[in-house]
């Protein structure tokens, strides 16, 4: 099982995250620990490649994780955010996009 690995404030923006979610965040990432795909994700080729968006959702909003599990050694978490309109928006992108070229 590979560790999961918090990039920036990832670890503090999932923990404003409401409980639930939180929660839910928490199992999707063992998921991936195990070489398992989440319930609900997309692929993020906009922010790079095999970049990929866990997609959470609860009454108070939609949440995401955008993460990188094709390294050997971790799973990478670049960004976690709440999603405030359909689209999203270019800041959370650039943030993660960022996150990914240091790593």
């Amino acid at each position: 099982m590979k560790p999961v690995v918090f990039l920036g404030d990832s670890l503090d923006r999932v923990r404003e995250f409401p409980e639930r979610v939180r929660r839910q965040a928490g199992f999707e990432l063992r998921q991936v620990q195990h070489g398992l795909d989440p319930t609900d994700w997309k692929p993020m080729k906009s922010v790079g490649p095999a970049v990929r968006e866990i997609r959470l959702r609860d009454g108070s909003g939609a949440f995401r994780v955008l993460y990188v599990a094709t390294r050997a050694d971790a799973v990478y978490v670049l960004h976690a955010f709440r999603k405030k309109t359909q689209a999203t928006a270019k800041r959370e992108l650039d943030v993660a996009a960022l996150r990914l070229r240091l790593l």
